[in-house]
């Protein structure tokens, strides 16, 4: 864990997506997830395919908008989703330009016995 699933517009190139991707797992290291644990699905979709508003919440959203879904282990405290949101803005921001307003973030906890890495076996249930 965790599963991450990137949305994005189509156009960017496959350089892009993978420094996107770089980034979201750079900050989920920094906040305590372990190395090699990398499980991405870095999604492209039409102007049809990824809806938005461009000023929910006086955030001012452009084209380049970015949804990002984190399905991990439930546990954490407030500080460390804090410090999760901004890193991953600033490492988006740093490594592909993209504006930290066009960074959306959505956190899904669940529960350890909820993931199979394989085998039909649920590795982390106790």
């Amino acid at each position: 864990m965790p599963l991450v699933r990137i949305d994005l517009r189509k156009g960017k190139t496959a350089e892009y997506r993978r420094r996107v991707g770089q980034a979201v797992y750079d900050a989920l290291i920094g906040v305590g997830v372990p190395r090699d644990d990398r499980f991405q699905v870095i999604q492209e979709h039409d102007s049809a395919g990824l809806v938005f508003d461009p000023g929910y919440l006086g955030v001012s959203r452009s084209e380049d908008f970015i949804s990002i879904q984190i399905t991990w282990n439930e546990g954490r405290t407030l500080e460390q989703k804090r410090a999760l949101y901004r890193a991953i803005a600033d490492g988006l921001h740093a490594s592909v330009a993209l504006r930290p307003e066009d960074v959306f973030i959505n956190l899904v906890e669940v529960k350890k016995e909820n993931w199979s890495f394989g085998n039909g076996v649920a590795q982390y249930a106790g």
